[in-house]
């Protein structure tokens, strides 16, 4: 399996995250790079794709955003990393805001995911990297392909940022997949938490099929999406599938989740699988509460690769550093050999 990886996405590196009402360190650190790159085959270097394929998810004005946020928070008179405190709760129209304060609210949604000096650059190297992968299937040079993405993407919407989440990398792959006739795309997110971003962008579009297993937002972040109601609207009515699973679920709960999620994606004839995939499933993963362990991470890879679709997978969450790179081998050996 072909993987990618761009060394400039450890430039991401704030300091501290707000969680639980305290500071902490912050848990999405390039040192889950380190754990990940040790036990993978050497990667190939990501190809700059340029702004293009990313302005297909994200307007330029949040864009924009991103790649200045920072320096403004600085002209402000500010140290250190760029964290909001005022959001709209209601009403979230497009202003003309001046003070860095106000964009934070407006392009937010949680105070847990700083903006430093080097967010930008990496946000959009793990852009790249999820195009280098999704081409070199869409191309034929791969039936199947790792992106190995950092900072994660799937809680990005369209014009927002939250959830260590800046560019949504599963949906730029997936709209590079359509650009190139390789639709309709199912998008499967196996992360523990909920790809709320994802969900939003494609949640009135027939052509991508957003089929997820996550934690029951009743208990776990993000709260106020992944409900099992939420089925897609418009003509993207039927195209969302949330299944929320309660703390503490093992593979005996889980594997009857993941067979019903793949047999939607059969049924929608999906051309092309994007997966979004979170080791922090995992049941000593330090900030989530299912209890998969390192083999079932190769049998959610198994049951995937079943489906003998072109895929491309995306790197999304895992946040217990040492057991990091073995669960995403685990998960890529599965997938592969299946």
């Amino acid at each position: 399996m072909l993987t990618f990886f761009s060394e400039r996405q450890y430039a991401h590196a704030p300091l501290r995250e707000i969680n639980n009402g305290g500071w902490m360190d912050y848990a999405e650190n390039p040192a889950r790079l380190e754990s990940m790159l040790e036990t993978l085959p050497s990667p190939k270097p990501a190809q700059d794709h340029g702004l293009g394929p990313i302005r297909t998810v994200h307007p330029s004005d949040y864009i924009a955003f991103l790649k200045f946020a920072h320096d403004e928070w600085l002209e402000q008179g500010r140290e250190g990393d760029a964290i909001g405190y005022a959001y709209p709760v209601r009403g979230r129209r497009r202003l003309s805001h001046h003070r860095i304060d106000a964009k934070l609210g407006q392009y937010g949604f949680d105070v847990a995911s700083p903006i430093s000096s080097g967010t930008w650059l990496s946000a959009y190297w793990s852009g790249q990297t999820a195009l280098s992968a999704a081409n070199a299937v869409i191309s034929g040079a791969a039936r199947q392909a790792f992106a190995l993405c950092r900072p994660p993407g799937h809680h990005s919407g369209a014009d927002y940022f939250g959830g260590y989440c800046y560019l949504n990398n599963a949906a730029i792959a997936a709209r590079a997949a359509l650009a190139a006739g390789f639709g309709p795309v199912a998008i499967l997110d196996v992360d523990y938490h909920h790809g709320n971003g994802t969900q939003d962008i494609f949640y009135e579009h027939n052509g991508v099929l957003f089929a997820s297993i996550h934690a029951d937002p009743r208990t776990d972040y993000p709260y106020f999406w992944g409900h099992a109601d939420e089925r897609g609207s418009g003509t993207g009515e039927g195209t969302t599938f949330n299944q929320p699973l309660p703390r503490g679920t093992t593979w005996r709960e889980y594997e009857p989740a993941l067979q019903a999620a793949l047999e939607r994606i059969t049924d929608f004839r999906a051309k092309t699988l994007i997966v979004s995939y979170g080791a922090d499933t995992f049941e000593s993963d330090p900030i989530s509460a299912f209890k998969l362990t390192t083999q079932d991470m190769g049998r959610i890879g198994s049951a995937i690769g079943k489906l003998d679709l072109p895929t491309v997978t995306v790197m999304e969450g895992g946040y217990n550093i040492e057991a990091l790179g073995k669960n995403v081998l685990s998960f890529l050996t599965g997938l592969e050999t299946a």
